[in-house]
């Protein structure tokens, strides 16, 4: 099940003003097609999903594995599309962290304000980990 933490949703929703404003000019240049109100509610709510390290773990190894979940085979995601998340995890999953951590961790990953962490290592297994606290770069 997806759980969206409502009191997260609202916060989000209330002082996404430089998202809102990204998204309206991306509308302007006609990068963004559909309505803009309506795409900002469903990425709120994105950012608002409840998950566990082991839900993060789990996620990553899909990843790692091109789009299989290791534990039936089963294929959700094409390998195309995880090379594309891969290649953007790499370049800015780890804010403006992600050069130094490409060069000395060498991995897909992704950190969230939140506190978590999902790491890929390429047909090998998914990493989730939670830490609180962050540092000046937004990662925990």
């Amino acid at each position: 099940d997806i759980y969206v933490n409502e009191r997260v949703y609202l916060s989000e929703k209330e002082t996404g003003n430089r998202n809102r404003s990204l998204a309206y000019f991306m509308k302007s240049t006609g990068i963004l097609d559909g309505d803009v109100e309506e795409i900002l509610d469903l990425y709120f709510k994105q950012c608002s999903i409840e998950v566990s390290a082991r839900d993060l773990a789990r996620f990553a190894s899909v990843l790692a594995n091109d789009g299989v979940i290791p534990w039936t085979n089963e294929r959700i995601m094409s390998r195309e599309v995880c090379r594309i998340v891969k290649t953007i995890m790499v370049t800015c999953g780890m804010y403006d962290a992600s050069g130094e951590f490409a060069v000395h961790v060498g991995i897909p990953a992704k950190s969230g304000v939140g506190g978590g962490i999902l790491a890929a290592a390429p047909r090998k297994y998914g990493i989730g980990i939670y830490g609180p606290s962050l540092d000046e770069t937004g990662n925990s």
